[in-house]
């Protein structure tokens, strides 16, 4: 096979099997998949069709880095993908160490890397970004009193930090409930002796997420505490699956806008179809990456050191709005500046559809 012919492959990184977010990574490789088949079948790079090579994260790091040299070794022009940070942080120094440009979809965790890098960009906003936008809609609905749950990682740690620098500067407190000491009965005695209005979930699904929401839920004491999950817990189906009508009202971030571009209904048509359900704003994230990856390889080619050279130049039409990436104080790789950011939750009266509470 000429080299004219052979196909412009492409690594794709996404949790798949537990204890990955496995409906988050089949929505972002959904995303993925049909926008590699779009620039297919309008005739691919240069005549040159594009191959998705998928390995699945499970979100382990130490897997994920593996995965990186492989496909390096495969020869991918360029990696996309991921979901969990500190996954995607272990993707990203071994890309950057190993020549490869890498463009994360779905991670958010501000030190994507531990030194400035050419070779990494984002389309996920920054943690500080997000979790700002959801401490703004926490003062404005006057909660000052939060309580957050948490596990150990360095995601949740860098969650609370944000929350709590914010919060405090503004006349708020935050009081941390590590759920290695608390059961959920525990939690909800610690919610009345704090005096907290709200309840903010830095924990894993279904475990303890779910069973802390059914304690709260069924406490009576605790019946005006708003329970919150920034993360995006509430975004997934099994989320509502798991709690019935207990999953509404539960505040998340997701970075949708108020209306898609045009590319972005026509692409949600085809997700829905895809998937079988509402796509979430994560497979929007994997579309926007092929996207931007096709743009640049049309434009500078396979060559990896030209591929990563290209960040700053990129002007792409994604499907939730113009995309371009900026050097941003504190963030070490190239970032969209900014990604629409909402907090939405489910509508009580049906935990189908979601409510737009606050938009940043």
């Amino acid at each position: 096979m000429d080299q004219e012919d052979r196909p412009i492959r492409i690594g794709a990184l996404v949790p798949l099997t537990k204890p990955g977010w496995v409906e988050a990574g089949r929505q972002l490789l959904a995303g993925l998949e049909l926008a590699v088949g779009e620039v297919n079948d309008t005739g691919g790079i240069g005549g040159r069709p594009v191959e998705l090579v998928v390995r699945d994260t499970a979100a382990d790091p130490g897997k994920a880095a593996s995965a990186v040299d492989e496909l390096a070794g495969l020869g991918v022009a360029a990696l996309a993908g991921e979901y969990h940070s500190v996954v995607a942080r272990a993707v990203a120094a071994r890309a950057d160490a190993a020549g490869l440009p890498y463009l994360c979809s779905s991670a958010v965790l501000d030190a994507l890397t531990d030194e400035p890098t050419e070779r990494v960009a984002r389309l996920a906003p920054a943690q500080s970004r997000g979790w700002r936008v959801y401490a703004d809609f926490l003062l404005a609905a006057g909660h000052r009193r939060i309580a957050v749950a948490t596990q150990p990682s360095v995601y949740w740690a860098s969650g609370t930090r944000i929350l709590r620098e914010y919060l405090d500067s503004r006349g708020g407190t935050v009081v941390e409930l590590d759920m290695g000491a608390h059961s959920p009965a525990a939690v909800c005695d610690e919610l009345v002796s704090n005096r907290a209005t709200a309840l903010l979930l830095l924990v894993g699904i279904p475990e303890p997420a779910v069973p802390i929401v059914q304690a709260v839920r069924g406490d009576q004491r605790l019946a005006e505490v708003l329970i919150g999950a920034p993360a995006g817990q509430p975004e997934f189906a099994g989320w509502a699956a798991s709690l019935g009508d207990d999953s509404a009202a539960i505040p998340f971030l997701r970075y949708l806008p108020e209306r898609l571009t045009a590319l972005g209904a026509r692409v949600e048509t085809a997700l829905r179809e895809q998937l079988g359900t509402t796509p979430s704003f994560v497979a929007f994230e994997g579309h926007d990456t092929i996207t931007v990856l096709a743009d640049v390889l049309r434009t500078h080619g396979t060559d990896r050191a030209r591929i990563a050279e290209a960040w700053p130049h990129v002007t792409v039409d994604g499907t939730r709005g113009q995309i371009q990436f900026s050097r941003t104080p504190g963030i070490n790789v190239w970032q969209w500046t900014w990604p629409p950011i909402q907090v939405v939750d489910r509508d009580p009266a049906d935990p189908s559809r979601f409510r737009v509470l606050h938009a940043g």
